[in-house]
Formats: C-alpha cells, structure tokens, sequence
C-alpha cells in the first residue's frame, strides 16, 4: 500500500503551470502522496500571462490538471480554486460552481484555530493592481531572473555545489524587497482582522511562512517555482508548512509506481539543480 499523508485540508498557490520554471513533476508527486478532504488552489496555479507569449506546457502539467479532477471525481476532495494574478482572466465569470469545485476571488476557511481568510493577495499589490503593463514588465525579468538563475546552477552542480536561489538572496537583501514582504504581510493580516478572522493564508509573493503576527495567524504557502512549499491541516487543527525536500525523504518515489507522473519527468528535489 502506498504510503500517504492524510489531512483534513492541502493548501498551494503559484505552481505556475505553463512555463519553464514550474516544478511539476514535484508538485505532482506530492498531490499522489497526500489524501485530503480539502484542497485549496490559491490562485497562480495556471500562468496565463506566459502561456499567452511563449507557453510550455508538457505531459506533467496536463498531469496536475488530471490529478486534481482525480480527487474531485473518485476521493470525493472538496477542491477551492481562488484567482490569482497571472490567472485574471477568471475574474470576469467569478464565482464559479460546480458541485465540489469552486472558483472564487477569496474564502472563508472554517478550522478548528477559527475562521481564516484565503485569498491569493495580489489585490495588496498596487502595481498588480492599478499598472498591469508595469506587472507584465516585472514579470519579463522575474522569468529572466529564473533563466540566470537556471545557468548559473547548471554550473554549481557541474563544479558540485548545491543549489542557490539567486532570486531569494535578493528578497532577502535588498531592501525595498524586504520593506514590501514586511508591508503585503501586515496589509494582509489587517484585511483578516477587519474580516473577524484569526487567521489568513495567501500566496502571491512566493515566500512560505507560518507564524503569528499580533492575533494573527499569518501562512503563506509559497510556490511550486523555488521554495517548494505547501500548507497542510492535520485533523486536530494543526497548521504545517511543509518543504518538498523534507516531504520526498518521507514519501519517497516508488520505482513500481510507473515512473514520476507522466513517465518522462525526472524529480529534482528543492535542494538540488534543474
């Protein structure tokens, strides 16, 4: 028998299918390890913005989608899909429901801690916002960003380093960066707490968290791009942020389970080069 984790709720955002960069075949692997009775999309799961200039999709996008609708249809999986920014195009038909699926600009999560916000967060991002020619231009050099940062790790494994995230050293050096992760958190836990909420999880800015801000519980589930990240709720009210290379120690591949996925993908954990 397999061997799972069993949740009450799984909660991911930014997987970004559809570019280069999206770790899809990790995203996957963890979605076949895990059994839940809610499943949480928080927004940018689906990259519109690039699919509609340079798209790559390949068989373990098409995968994640299968699997998905896999939980709706045969583990009766409640599955909230939540808008995002570089899948706006969802906004103009929102709210959207199909018996266990729902798609909608944000939720209210009941836990055992209390009543949490979900939303994605880009709505704290002016330039998201209100300059969306400005976004576009931001995200041409996050992806370029991505590309250097590929190179440069091809390089690290070949002299036998491990991998270095080229785009996190600089969120977390420089300081306009780190003004505005301080600015979207405390934004964003102010909305939660004018909402009656004790607590709030987005996604958006693509750095996982869990932890407490004033009576704020505040979880952010990361992305499938870099960190490899994913909230989960164990059946006592529990929070967890769990990285892919701690999870994959546990849940390993099973060489009998038909290869990882769509049988062409090649796992590489979130400490290791691409």
């Amino acid at each position: 028998m397999k061997n799972l984790l069993r949740v009450r709720t799984v909660i991911l955002s930014d997987v970004h299918l559809g570019t280069v960069e999206s770790k899809a075949a990790e995203v996957n692997h963890f979605l076949r390890h895990t059994r839940c009775e809610k499943l949480i999309l928080n927004g940018d799961i689906i990259d519109g913005w690039q699919l509609t200039r340079s798209g790559h999709w390949t068989k373990a996008h098409t995968r994640f989608i299968r699997i998905v609708l896999k939980k709706l249809e045969k583990r009766d999986t409640e599955v909230i899909y939540l808008r995002g920014n570089h899948d706006d195009i969802l906004a103009s038909f929102l709210p959207l429901d199909f018996e266990n699926l729902r798609i909608v600009e944000d939720y209210i999560h009941e836990s055992p801690r209390g009543r949490y916000l979900v939303l994605h967060g880009d709505v704290f991002d002016t330039i998201t916002k209100n300059f969306v020619w400005l976004a576009h231009v931001g995200d041409w050099g996050y992806q370029f960003l991505l590309k250097v940062n590929r190179a440069y790790n091809v390089w690290r494994a070949w002299r036998g380093k491990e991998y270095w995230s080229l785009s996190k050293a600089i969120k977390g050096r420089v300081k306009q960066a780190v003004s505005y992760v301080g600015d979207f958190e405390s934004h964003i836990t102010e909305l939660a707490r004018a909402r009656g909420c004790s607590g709030v999880m987005c996604g958006h800015i693509h750095t996982a968290a869990d932890k407490m801000m004033g009576d704020i519980h505040y979880l952010n589930s990361g992305d499938w791009v870099e960190s490899l990240t994913a909230i989960v709720e164990h059946f006592d009210g529990r929070f967890e942020l769990i990285h892919f290379t701690d999870f994959v120690r546990v849940y390993p591949l099973d060489p009998l389970d038909g290869g990882y996925d769509d049988g062409t993908a090649e796992i590489i954990p979130a400490g290791a080069s691409s």
